[in-house]
Protein backbone atom coordinates (compact mmCIF):
# COMPACT_ATOMS: atom_id res chain seq x y z
CA UNK A 1 0.00 0.00 0.00
CA UNK A 2 2.63 2.61 0.76
CA UNK A 3 3.97 2.58 -2.77
CA UNK A 4 0.70 2.69 -4.22
CA UNK A 5 -0.10 5.90 -2.09
CA UNK A 6 4.01 7.37 -3.07
CA UNK A 7 3.08 6.28 -6.68
CA UNK A 8 -0.23 8.38 -6.26
CA UNK A 9 1.11 11.39 -4.59
CA UNK A 10 4.05 11.77 -7.09
CA UNK A 11 1.96 11.58 -9.87
CA UNK A 12 -0.47 13.68 -8.94
CA UNK A 13 2.54 16.62 -8.27
CA UNK A 14 3.86 15.67 -11.64
CA UNK A 15 0.77 16.17 -13.47
CA UNK A 16 0.37 19.36 -12.17
CA UNK A 17 4.07 20.36 -12.83
CA UNK A 18 3.33 18.76 -16.77
CA UNK A 19 -0.23 21.00 -17.00
CA UNK A 20 0.84 24.48 -15.69
CA UNK A 21 4.15 24.30 -18.27
CA UNK A 22 1.97 22.36 -21.37
CA UNK A 23 -1.39 23.90 -21.17
CA UNK A 24 -0.49 27.14 -23.75
CA UNK A 25 0.96 24.66 -26.02
CA UNK A 26 -2.08 22.12 -26.06
CA UNK A 27 -4.70 25.30 -26.29
CA UNK A 28 -2.84 26.16 -29.68
CA UNK A 29 -2.57 22.49 -30.93
CA UNK A 30 -6.33 22.00 -30.08
CA UNK A 31 -7.14 25.07 -32.47
CA UNK A 32 -4.89 24.29 -35.26
CA UNK A 33 -5.99 20.77 -35.16
CA UNK A 34 -10.13 21.82 -35.18
CA UNK A 35 -9.81 25.14 -36.98
CA UNK A 36 -12.68 24.34 -40.27
CA UNK A 37 -11.12 23.83 -43.57
CA UNK A 38 -10.89 26.94 -45.78
CA UNK A 39 -13.38 27.34 -48.55
CA UNK A 40 -11.64 27.26 -52.04
CA UNK A 41 -9.27 30.42 -52.45
CA UNK A 42 -9.84 31.36 -49.09
CA UNK A 43 -6.86 31.38 -46.64
CA UNK A 44 -7.31 29.52 -43.13
CA UNK A 45 -8.35 31.07 -39.87
CA UNK A 46 -4.97 30.36 -38.70
CA UNK A 47 -1.65 30.20 -40.94
CA UNK A 48 0.36 28.45 -38.23
CA UNK A 49 1.25 28.22 -34.96
CA UNK A 50 2.69 31.58 -34.14
CA UNK A 51 -0.47 33.23 -35.95
CA UNK A 52 -2.81 31.50 -33.56
CA UNK A 53 -0.74 32.13 -30.61
CA UNK A 54 -0.66 36.15 -31.59
CA UNK A 55 -4.48 36.01 -32.86
CA UNK A 56 -5.29 33.98 -29.35
CA UNK A 57 -3.79 36.71 -26.96
CA UNK A 58 -5.20 39.71 -28.97
CA UNK A 59 -8.72 38.28 -28.75
CA UNK A 60 -8.85 36.88 -25.60
CA UNK A 61 -5.34 37.97 -23.74
CA UNK A 62 -2.82 35.65 -22.66
CA UNK A 63 -5.34 33.79 -20.24
CA UNK A 64 -6.77 32.70 -23.79
CA UNK A 65 -3.74 30.38 -23.60
CA UNK A 66 -4.93 28.81 -20.61
CA UNK A 67 -8.57 28.39 -21.84
CA UNK A 68 -9.79 24.96 -20.92
CA UNK A 69 -7.70 24.19 -18.14
CA UNK A 70 -10.32 23.89 -15.50
CA UNK A 71 -10.64 20.20 -16.26
CA UNK A 72 -7.59 18.88 -17.00
CA UNK A 73 -6.27 20.55 -13.72
CA UNK A 74 -9.15 18.77 -12.12
CA UNK A 75 -8.26 15.44 -13.44
CA UNK A 76 -4.78 15.50 -14.01
CA UNK A 77 -3.53 15.20 -10.92
CA UNK A 78 -6.07 11.83 -10.96
CA UNK A 79 -5.05 11.15 -14.58
CA UNK A 80 -1.17 11.13 -13.62
CA UNK A 81 -1.75 9.35 -10.18
CA UNK A 82 -3.98 6.70 -12.15
CA UNK A 83 -0.99 6.40 -14.82
CA UNK A 84 1.72 6.30 -12.41
CA UNK A 85 -0.37 3.81 -9.79
CA UNK A 86 -1.26 1.63 -12.56
CA UNK A 87 2.55 1.60 -14.00
CA UNK A 88 3.96 0.94 -10.99
CA UNK A 89 1.35 -1.99 -10.01
CA UNK A 90 2.10 -3.96 -13.66
CA UNK A 91 5.98 -3.06 -12.50
CA UNK A 92 5.76 -5.23 -9.30
CA UNK A 93 3.85 -8.04 -11.15
CA UNK A 94 6.41 -8.17 -13.88
CA UNK A 95 9.44 -8.31 -11.43
CA UNK A 96 11.17 -11.16 -10.47
CA UNK A 97 12.23 -10.12 -6.88
CA UNK A 98 11.44 -6.83 -4.97
CA UNK A 99 13.48 -3.82 -6.19
CA UNK A 100 14.72 -5.67 -9.36
CA UNK A 101 15.49 -3.06 -12.43
CA UNK A 102 13.21 -3.95 -14.65
CA UNK A 103 13.93 -3.94 -18.89
CA UNK A 104 13.10 -1.58 -21.71
CA UNK A 105 10.68 -4.02 -23.34
CA UNK A 106 8.46 -4.76 -19.66
CA UNK A 107 8.26 -1.07 -19.28
CA UNK A 108 6.82 -0.67 -22.61
CA UNK A 109 4.55 -3.48 -21.52
CA UNK A 110 3.63 -1.49 -18.32
CA UNK A 111 3.35 1.66 -20.19
CA UNK A 112 0.54 -0.59 -22.06
CA UNK A 113 -1.10 -1.65 -19.26
CA UNK A 114 -1.40 2.30 -17.61
CA UNK A 115 -2.19 3.91 -21.54
CA UNK A 116 -5.45 1.35 -21.14
CA UNK A 117 -6.37 2.16 -17.53
CA UNK A 118 -5.75 6.00 -18.29
CA UNK A 119 -7.80 6.47 -21.50
CA UNK A 120 -11.64 6.00 -19.90
CA UNK A 121 -10.62 9.07 -17.40
CA UNK A 122 -8.38 10.81 -20.35
CA UNK A 123 -11.56 10.49 -23.12
CA UNK A 124 -14.43 12.88 -20.88
CA UNK A 125 -11.69 15.07 -20.05
CA UNK A 126 -10.71 15.57 -22.97
CA UNK A 127 -13.99 15.92 -24.59
CA UNK A 128 -14.62 18.70 -22.27
CA UNK A 129 -10.95 20.54 -23.04
CA UNK A 130 -11.20 20.27 -26.46
CA UNK A 131 -14.69 21.53 -26.97
CA UNK A 132 -13.83 24.48 -24.78
CA UNK A 133 -10.54 25.48 -26.70
CA UNK A 134 -12.08 24.73 -30.39
CA UNK A 135 -14.53 27.26 -29.23
CA UNK A 136 -13.16 30.22 -31.06
CA UNK A 137 -11.41 28.86 -33.68
CA UNK A 138 -14.57 27.12 -34.88
CA UNK A 139 -17.24 30.35 -33.52
CA UNK A 140 -18.66 31.42 -36.63
CA UNK A 141 -18.43 28.50 -38.85
CA UNK A 142 -21.01 25.88 -39.90
CA UNK A 143 -18.77 23.11 -38.56
CA UNK A 144 -19.07 24.71 -34.55
CA UNK A 145 -21.14 22.55 -31.74
CA UNK A 146 -24.35 23.32 -33.07
CA UNK A 147 -24.16 27.30 -32.33
CA UNK A 148 -23.29 26.11 -28.66
CA UNK A 149 -21.34 28.39 -26.15
CA UNK A 150 -19.95 26.85 -23.64
CA UNK A 151 -19.67 28.41 -20.18
CA UNK A 152 -16.96 26.50 -18.78
CA UNK A 153 -15.91 22.79 -18.00
CA UNK A 154 -19.24 22.22 -16.07
CA UNK A 155 -20.94 23.39 -18.84
CA UNK A 156 -19.51 21.45 -21.39
CA UNK A 157 -20.55 17.81 -19.51
CA UNK A 158 -24.16 19.23 -18.20
CA UNK A 159 -24.85 20.23 -22.02
CA UNK A 160 -23.18 16.40 -23.54
CA UNK A 161 -25.04 14.96 -20.81
CA UNK A 162 -28.73 16.53 -21.43
CA UNK A 163 -28.40 16.31 -25.42
CA UNK A 164 -25.80 14.27 -26.59
CA UNK A 165 -26.69 10.86 -25.18
CA UNK A 166 -26.12 11.04 -21.89
CA UNK A 167 -22.57 8.89 -20.53
CA UNK A 168 -21.85 7.73 -24.16
CA UNK A 169 -21.88 11.24 -25.23
CA UNK A 170 -18.96 12.53 -22.76
CA UNK A 171 -16.61 9.04 -24.25
CA UNK A 172 -17.41 10.23 -27.53
CA UNK A 173 -13.83 9.19 -29.43
CA UNK A 174 -13.39 6.24 -26.78
CA UNK A 175 -11.46 4.42 -29.64
CA UNK A 176 -9.13 6.98 -31.07
CA UNK A 177 -8.34 8.06 -27.21
CA UNK A 178 -7.17 4.35 -26.54
CA UNK A 179 -5.36 4.13 -29.90
CA UNK A 180 -3.72 7.42 -28.62
CA UNK A 181 -3.10 6.07 -24.78
CA UNK A 182 -1.86 2.60 -25.32
CA UNK A 183 0.81 2.85 -28.49
CA UNK A 184 2.14 6.32 -26.63
CA UNK A 185 2.13 5.29 -23.25
CA UNK A 186 4.24 2.05 -24.11
CA UNK A 187 6.79 4.35 -26.33
CA UNK A 188 7.04 6.95 -24.03
CA UNK A 189 7.71 4.45 -20.70
CA UNK A 190 10.36 2.17 -22.82
CA UNK A 191 12.17 5.38 -24.27
CA UNK A 192 12.34 7.37 -20.98
CA UNK A 193 13.77 3.81 -19.23
CA UNK A 194 15.93 3.23 -22.06
CA UNK A 195 17.33 6.45 -22.37
CA UNK A 196 18.04 6.56 -18.26
CA UNK A 197 19.92 3.33 -18.58
CA UNK A 198 21.56 4.04 -21.59
CA UNK A 199 23.04 7.71 -19.46
CA UNK A 200 23.33 5.52 -16.31
CA UNK A 201 25.49 2.73 -18.31
CA UNK A 202 23.53 -0.30 -16.82
CA UNK A 203 19.68 -1.16 -15.52
CA UNK A 204 20.65 1.06 -11.91
CA UNK A 205 19.28 4.64 -12.76
CA UNK A 206 18.82 5.54 -9.38
CA UNK A 207 22.17 7.47 -9.49
CA UNK A 208 21.24 10.04 -12.11
CA UNK A 209 20.75 13.39 -11.74
CA UNK A 210 18.47 15.93 -11.97
CA UNK A 211 19.67 17.05 -15.87
CA UNK A 212 19.00 13.25 -16.74
CA UNK A 213 15.87 12.84 -15.44
CA UNK A 214 15.23 16.42 -17.94
CA UNK A 215 16.82 14.77 -20.92
CA UNK A 216 15.01 11.04 -20.43
CA UNK A 217 11.47 12.93 -19.55
CA UNK A 218 11.56 15.78 -22.48
CA UNK A 219 12.62 12.83 -25.26
CA UNK A 220 10.22 10.15 -23.69
CA UNK A 221 7.10 12.81 -24.29
CA UNK A 222 8.30 13.92 -27.51
CA UNK A 223 8.35 9.63 -28.29
CA UNK A 224 4.61 9.81 -27.31
CA UNK A 225 3.22 12.06 -29.72
CA UNK A 226 5.76 11.26 -32.52
CA UNK A 227 4.66 7.55 -32.41
CA UNK A 228 0.49 8.43 -31.73
CA UNK A 229 -0.05 12.01 -33.37
CA UNK A 230 -2.91 11.39 -36.36
CA UNK A 231 -4.90 9.31 -33.72
CA UNK A 232 -4.63 12.72 -31.72
CA UNK A 233 -6.20 14.67 -34.79
CA UNK A 234 -8.77 12.05 -35.47
CA UNK A 235 -10.20 12.27 -31.49
CA UNK A 236 -9.70 15.76 -31.80
CA UNK A 237 -12.33 16.18 -34.67
CA UNK A 238 -14.75 13.88 -33.66
CA UNK A 239 -14.81 15.13 -30.04
CA UNK A 240 -15.43 18.48 -31.72
CA UNK A 241 -17.49 17.35 -34.57
CA UNK A 242 -21.59 18.89 -34.18
CA UNK A 243 -23.72 15.90 -32.45
CA UNK A 244 -26.58 17.16 -34.49
CA UNK A 245 -25.08 17.63 -38.29
CA UNK A 246 -22.08 15.45 -37.76
CA UNK A 247 -19.39 15.19 -40.94
CA UNK A 248 -17.93 12.05 -39.47
CA UNK A 249 -19.47 8.82 -38.66
CA UNK A 250 -16.44 7.36 -36.72
CA UNK A 251 -12.75 7.37 -36.63
CA UNK A 252 -12.43 5.33 -39.54
CA UNK A 253 -14.36 7.92 -41.42
CA UNK A 254 -12.58 10.99 -40.17
CA UNK A 255 -9.13 9.42 -40.92
CA UNK A 256 -10.63 8.99 -44.85
CA UNK A 257 -11.76 12.33 -44.67
CA UNK A 258 -8.80 14.19 -43.38
CA UNK A 259 -6.76 12.04 -45.88
CA UNK A 260 -9.24 13.08 -48.73
CA UNK A 261 -9.27 16.38 -48.60
CA UNK A 262 -6.11 17.73 -46.94
CA UNK A 263 -3.57 15.25 -47.39
CA UNK A 264 -0.96 13.42 -44.45
CA UNK A 265 -0.54 16.96 -43.83
CA UNK A 266 -3.86 17.46 -42.18
CA UNK A 267 -3.03 14.32 -39.61
CA UNK A 268 -0.36 16.46 -38.58
CA UNK A 269 -1.56 19.64 -38.36
CA UNK A 270 -0.84 21.50 -34.79
CA UNK A 271 2.18 18.93 -34.66
CA UNK A 272 4.63 21.85 -33.95
CA UNK A 273 3.11 22.99 -30.94
CA UNK A 274 2.69 19.27 -29.49
CA UNK A 275 5.99 18.37 -30.06
CA UNK A 276 7.41 22.00 -28.79
CA UNK A 277 4.46 20.94 -25.79
CA UNK A 278 5.70 17.59 -25.15
CA UNK A 279 9.11 18.04 -23.68
CA UNK A 280 9.93 20.44 -21.42
CA UNK A 281 6.00 19.40 -20.06
CA UNK A 282 6.95 15.93 -19.67
CA UNK A 283 10.55 16.87 -18.61
CA UNK A 284 8.72 18.70 -16.08
CA UNK A 285 6.38 15.92 -14.90
CA UNK A 286 8.78 13.12 -15.30
CA UNK A 287 11.45 15.33 -12.86
CA UNK A 288 8.47 16.17 -10.16
CA UNK A 289 7.17 12.58 -10.06
CA UNK A 290 11.01 10.89 -9.26
CA UNK A 291 11.75 14.42 -6.90
CA UNK A 292 8.49 13.51 -5.06
CA UNK A 293 8.76 10.06 -4.98
CA UNK A 294 12.64 9.94 -3.59
CA UNK A 295 11.68 12.51 -1.09
CA UNK A 296 9.17 10.15 -0.14
CA UNK A 297 11.49 7.51 0.67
Amino acid sequence: MAEVAKDLTAGTVGGAAQLIVGHPFDTIKVKLQSQPTPLPGQPPKYSGAMDAVKQTIAAEGPRGLYKGMGAPLATVAAFNALLFTVRGQMEALLRSEPGAPLSVNQQVVCGAGAGVAVSFLACPTELIKCRLQAQSALSGSATSTGGVKYGGPMDVAKHVLRSEGGMRGLYKGLFPTLAREVPGNAAMFGVYEGIKQYIAGGTDTSKLGRGSLIIAGGLAGASFWFSVYPTDVVKSVIQVDDHRNPKFSGSVDAFKKILASEGIKGLYKGFGPAMARSVPANAACFLAYEVTKSSLG
